[in-house]
């Protein structure tokens, strides 16, 4: 009857194309057109579907609101009669506002559903990533509270808009520091649409608060413009009626001749960046949280341990970048003085500085292709899994060397166009022309080295060396074990001299430092010799370009 009922099977397409090569084996059969087949692929497509229109649609919120901000923005910046800034702050209090909820809710509601947070992403929301936020938000927090002290000393001709603007951001920047510090790793796995949204519409209100605070900033603005009206008063260009005007209206906003409002002021001014810094910062955690939403990890695919920072074995590689570190802040220092002298001077201070980045540049290019050399030595596979964190790591790489690379061209074709010869433009030149093939080559380095997998090998030459460390801690300590038992042997057989038994506790304490300073000197010379030197020159071209990239930044 079993076999009756298989031989009734219709037999599916890929029976059908093996039937002319293949012998039939009518106990063989497939189950690709059974219902559950069908329901199961279909449940997979429609989750699918659903994901990639949660996505577009929550994009879609997201392009509409900072295109509605970036109307705003502009239109403050060219008209100022229609669009003030006290209606484009409304405009992002109420974003702010919506948000707040959203984040309340996502904490109190979504995250603490049964089954919401099934996965976290190992590779999201590094330390690192976190303590700047942290960083920043302490920045930021501070700078909005300077700015109310401002706005409070100066009510007179404040509005209170620009009291109650930070006060509401302070909340915002507390509350969402305190999201992305718990919940920056979360893979959630209800309400998909709803969390979506949320992110988005947090992205875009981070990237217009970013967007005003480069656009916009009135305290240097009312700074400048007293400065303009005490030389005008002292030059006496403008007539006295204008003068008189002017001096009447930046009478009441001019901040006193007081500790206290000076220090709002230069406080401002001086953790104005970090403000734009963290909008930038919260941006690309949330989008890696956007991009998590509804990712199912499978256990095999987390890492058992994350690599860690070692210094052991590394010498030349943090000894040339430093040396190249209080070079370059010679330099900068030296270019800042003469800058400002007469025009010799001037000329060369720069001279100076593009000659020492000419010298610079092209140490870093070799360090990254040598890298790139051992990478494809190593032989290492590609890590071909799905990855958010490291793609958006790979396109914030990509813009900001994008910004270099672009400034580069604009000023080879300046200098092209004018006087190529001359000698400071010629170095100008040179150093376009490097930093471009630098910031290609160190791209494609880091990039590499982002897609590949930590080899198993290294895993066990760390056990083993491991092992043999405490292998040799064992037998240094088994000598001092011994030093000190006759010592302490020689100390029973003389106890009424006690200056001899001083001069032998001394003598005893000296071998054991002499002990430790032995061991660990092993120690650091096993583990620099049983690297690889494959390892080892990664490690330090590595180094080597940390070092110099916080110069070049500068």
């Amino acid at each position: 009857m079993a076999g009756k009922k298989v031989s009734k099977q219709k037999p599916c397409h890929h029976c059908k194309s093996r039937a002319g090569s293949a012998p039939a084996d009518s106990s063989r059969v497939h189950y690709e057109k059974f219902w559950l087949y069908r329901h199961c692929s279909s449940l997979q497509q429609r989750d699918r579907q659903a994901q990639k229109a949660g996505q577009l649609f929550s994009g879609l919120l997201a392009m509409n609101v900072v295109f509605l901000g970036s109307a705003f923005i502009s239109s403050m910046i060219f008209n100022h009669v229609a669009i003030t800034l006290a209606d484009v702050w409304i405009l992002l209090s109420i974003l702010k506002v919506l948000c707040l909820c959203w984040i309340t809710y996502y904490l109190l509601g979504t995250s603490r559903q049964p089954h919401a947070v099934l996965y976290r992403d190992s590779h999201a929301g590094p330390i690192w990533i976190r303590g700047s936020v942290l960083l920043f938000a302490s920045f930021s927090i501070l700078l909005n509270v300077f700015q109310i002290g401002y706005s409070a000393i100066l009510i007179q001709c404040k509005s209170r808009v620009e009291i109650i603007f930070p006060s509401i951001e302070i909340l915002f920047i507390l509350t969402q520091a305190f999201f992305l510090w718990h919940h920056s790793k979360d893979c959630i796995q209800v309400q998909h649409n709803l969390t979506r949204c949320g992110l988005m519409l947090t992205i875009a209100t981070n990237l217009l608060l970013w967007l005003l605070a480069v656009t916009n900033d009135t305290i240097h603005m009312e700074i400048e413009s007293q400065l303009r009206e005490v030389e005008q008063r002292f030059e006496g260009k403008a007539p006295f009626s204008i003068l008189l005007a002017v001096s009447n209206e930046t009478a009441s906003c001019t901040c006193p001749n007081t500790t206290i409002c000076k220090v709002f002021q230069k406080g401002y001014i001086l953790l104005y960046p970090f403000n734009t810094e963290y909008c930038l910062v919260c941006c690309s955690v949330l989008y890696v949280m956007w991009k998590n939403v509804g990712r199912r990890i499978s256990q095999h695919h987390v890492p058992p341990s994350k690599p860690k920072l070692q210094l052991q074995g590394v010498v030349f590689g943090p000894l040339l970048g430093t040396i190249a570190v209080i070079v370059g802040i010679c330099v900068f220092m030296m270019y800042q003085i003469q800058a400002t002298g007469s025009v010799a001077a001037d000329r060369q201070a720069f001279v100076i500085y593009y000659s020492y980045y000419i010298v610079l540049l092209p140490l870093m290019s070799v360090g990254a292709v040598l890298g790139t050399i051992i990478h494809a030595l190593e032989k290492k596979e590609l890590d071909t899994l799905k990855n958010p964190t490291r793609s958006l790591d790979v396109i914030l790489l990509m813009g900001a060397a994008l910004g270099q690379i672009g400034m580069s061209y604009f000023s080879i074709v300046a200098i092209v166009a004018t006087d190529p010869r001359d000698l400071l433009n010629s170095l100008i030149l040179s150093h376009s022309v490097l930093l471009i093939f630098q910031n290609i080559t160190q791209n494609v380095f880091i990039i590499d080295g982002l897609h590949r997998q930590p080899s198993a090998a290294g895993a066990e030459a760390g056990h083993t060396e491991q092992s043999r460390g405490q292998a040799v801690a064992s037998e240094l300590a088994g000598e001092e074990e011994t030093t000190i038992s006759s010592n302490q042997e020689h100390v029973e057989m003389s106890p009424s001299k006690e200056e001899e038994r001083k001069e032998e506790q001394g003598q005893a304490n000296k071998m054991e430092l002499g002990q430790e300073i032995r061991k660990v000197s092993l120690s650091y010379i096993h583990t620099y010799s049983h690297l690889g030197w494959k390892r080892r020159a990664l490690r330090e071209i590595s180094f080597f370009l940390v070092l110099c990239n916080i110069i070049v930044s500068i």
